[in-house]
C-alpha cells in the first residue's frame, strides 16, 4: 500500500519553474518603483540604467575589462542567433548538442544558415559529447548548462587556450550559478529570466576581443536583419555596448534586473549565488541517495547541473511501462504537486525523457527544496498506487 499521508511542511514558495524562474527572496512590486517608465531609453535616465545593468553584470560575473557586454533583443535565443548569423561562415564550425536548445543551434547551422562546412556532435540526454572529437581550430557552438537535460560542462579544460576558432557558448542556465572561464569563451550569452529570476525577452551578449576582431574583419554572405547588426562600415557599433540598445528595451524589465543585481551584491556576489544553487542541489542529492526509486538524468555527478536539476523514476515498475505510460506517470506526479500548491511547473521538458525538472538557481530558498522533496515522495506513492489499482 502507498504511504499517502501528506507531509506537514509545505514550501513557502512553490515556484520551481526553469524559466521564467522564481523572483529573488523578498521581492515585491515596490522593487520597480524607480523604473524609468514613460521615458525614452535614449534619455539620460534610460541610458544610465542600461549602462548600470552592463556595469553591474561585469562586476558580479567577473567579465574581463576588454570583453564587451550588450543588452540585445529576444532573450538568450536572440543573443545566440545574433552571434551565429554575424560570426559563422568564416571557417568550419562544430555544433554540439546534449539537449533541446543545443539541438536548435544545430538546426540553425545546418538547415537555416546552411553552412558548407558544418559538423554536428550530439549526445543523449544526461550526457555530453566527447570533446576529443571536437576541433577547436574550427568555430564551436555549444550550451554550457543543458537546461532541459540537467547536464553542465564540468569546466573549460577541454577548450585549448591557443584555439584558432571562436567558442560561442549559450550560458543561459549557468551564468550567476557556475564558474565560466572567460579566457576559453569568445561569445557568452544568457537571459535575465534564469538564475537571477528576472523577466524575459532581453538577452545578454558578451564578446571577447577575438570575437570583435572577427566581426570587424569578416562579412557574412547572407543578409543580416537590423536586430542582428553589430557593425557599421566594418567597425563595431560601440554604442550597443554602452547601453544604446538596437531596439527599444522594457525599462520595467531593466529595473527588475537592476534589483536582482543589487540583491546579488548584498548577499555576497557570485560566490554566494553559486553556494545557494549548490546547497539546493545537495538537498536533492541527499534525497535521491535515500530513495532509489528516484534518479538523476545526469548520472555523472561531475556533469550534474546545480540549476536545472532533472530527475527520472528508476523504479522497475515504472521503467517497465511504455514511453507514453511513463510520460503520463510523470505528468501525474507533477499534476498532484501543482494541485496541492507545493510545486509549480516541474514537469520534464517536452522533448526530454519523462520525469521532473526542479529549478535550483540562486533565487530558490534551500528550505523550500527541503520541504518539496517529501511531497515528491507522497505524489509518487499516490501515482504508483493508481498503477496497481489499474492493473
Amino acid at each position: 500500500m502507498a504511504n499517502t499521508a501528506k507531509p506537514d511542511l509545505r514550501p513557502a514558495n512553490p515556484r520551481f519553474s526553469s524559466g521564467p524562474c522564481a523572483k529573488r527572496p523578498g521581492w515585491s512590486f515596490e522593487a520597480l518603483a524607480d523604473a524609468a517608465l514613460g521615458r525614452s531609453h535614449r534619455a539620460k535616465v534610460g541610458k544610465s540604467k542600461l549602462q548600470q545593468a552592463i556595469d553591474e553584470t561585469r562586476d558580479i560575473l567577473g567579465v574581463p575589462a576588454d570583453y564587451r557586454i550588450a543588452i540585445v533583443p529576444a532573450s538568450d535565443t536572440g543573443a545566440v542567433e545574433m552571434a551565429m548569423w554575424s560570426l559563422l561562415g568564416e571557417r568550419g564550425v562544430d555544433v554540439l548538442a546534449w539537449e533541446s536548445f543545443g539541438a536548435g543551434w544545430v538546426t540553425d547551422a545546418l538547415k537555416q544558415l546552411k553552412l558548407d562546412d558544418a559538423r554536428s556532435f550530439e549526445a543523449p540526454y544526461g550526457e555530453i559529447v566527447d570533446f576529443a572529437k571536437v576541433d577547436f581550430d574550427r568555430d564551436v557552438v555549444f550550451t554550457w548548462n543543458g537546461t532541459t537535460s540537467g547536464v553542465r560542462m564540468p569546466n573549460g579544460d577541454t577548450i585549448p587556450a591557443d584555439r584558432k576558432g571562436l567558442t560561442i557558448c549559450d550560458a543561459t542556465s549557468a551564468a550567476f550559478a557556475q564558474d565560466l572561464p572567460y579566457d576559453k569563451l569568445d561569445v557568452v550569452t544568457f537571459s535575465w529570466q534564469k538564475v537571477l529570476g528576472g523577466e524575459a525577452a532581453h538577452g545578454m551578449l558578451i564578446l571577447s576581443p577575438r570575437a570583435v576582431a572577427r566581426l570587424e574583419s569578416y562579412k557574412p554572405a547572407w543578409p543580416l536583419p537590423k536586430i542582428f547588426r553589430l557593425t557599421k562600415g566594418g567597425k563595431l557599433i560601440e554604442g550597443i555596448f554602452r547601453g544604446e540598445t538596437i531596439n527599444t528595451p522594457s525599462m520595467l524589465c531593466v529595473e527588475d534586473y537592476l534589483d536582482a543585481l543589487a540583491w546579488s551584491k548584498r548577499i555576497g556576489g557570485l560566490a554566494s549565488l553559486k553556494a545557494r544553487a549548490d546547497a539546493n542541489l545537495s538537498v536533492i542529492e541527499a534525497y535521491v541517495a535515500a530513495n532509489p526509486w528516484l534518479a538523476f538524468l545526469a548520472k555523472d555527478k561531475a556533469l550534474r547541473s546545480n540549476t536545472s536539476v532533472c530527475l527520472t523514476f528508476a523504479d522497475p515498475a515504472v521503467a517497465r511501462l511504455t514511453p507514453d505510460e511513463q510520460a503520463a506517470f510523470a505528468k501525474g506526479v507533477a499534476a498532484l504537486l501543482e494541485k496541492e500548491g507545493v510545486a509549480l511547473d516541474i514537469g520534464a521538458y517536452r522533448d526530454a525523457p519523462p520525469g521532473l525538472r526542479i529549478w535550483c538557481g540562486a533565487t530558490v530558498e534551500t528550505a523550500d527544496v527541503k520541504a518539496l522533496m517529501p511531497w515528491i515522495g507522497w505524489a509518487y506513492d499516490v501515482q504508483k498506487a493508481s498503477l496497481a489499482q489499474a492493473a
